[in-house]
């Protein structure tokens, strides 16, 4: 299962949509027989590292991304881990 973006439209976060649609996909991966979420974020999307995290997302790893750009910008990409509870 993939889900390729997730975003919400500035003038409509605080609002709870993120964490709405965030618990959906999470229920939904469970539903699926999923055990784990797991997700990447780049090292300038802040609020999205913080929703993550109240979510019970845990950091898994960090790397550089590895492009020519990456590497002079140091972008770096946190990976993000949520098991699954009562998965198979």
């Amino acid at each position: 299962l993939v889900l390729k973006r997730m975003a919400v439209r500035k003038d409509y976060r605080g609002l709870g949509i993120a964490t709405a649609l965030a618990r959906t996909a999470l229920a939904f991966a469970r539903h699926r027989g999923a055990r784990a979420v797991v997700l990447n974020t780049l090292m300038v999307q802040r609020e999205a590292q913080a929703l993550y995290e109240h979510l019970g997302f845990r950091r898994h790893r960090r790397y550089v991304l590895p492009t020519l750009y990456g590497r002079l910008a140091d972008c770096t990409v946190t990976v993000y881990r949520y098991d699954l509870p009562g998965a198979p």
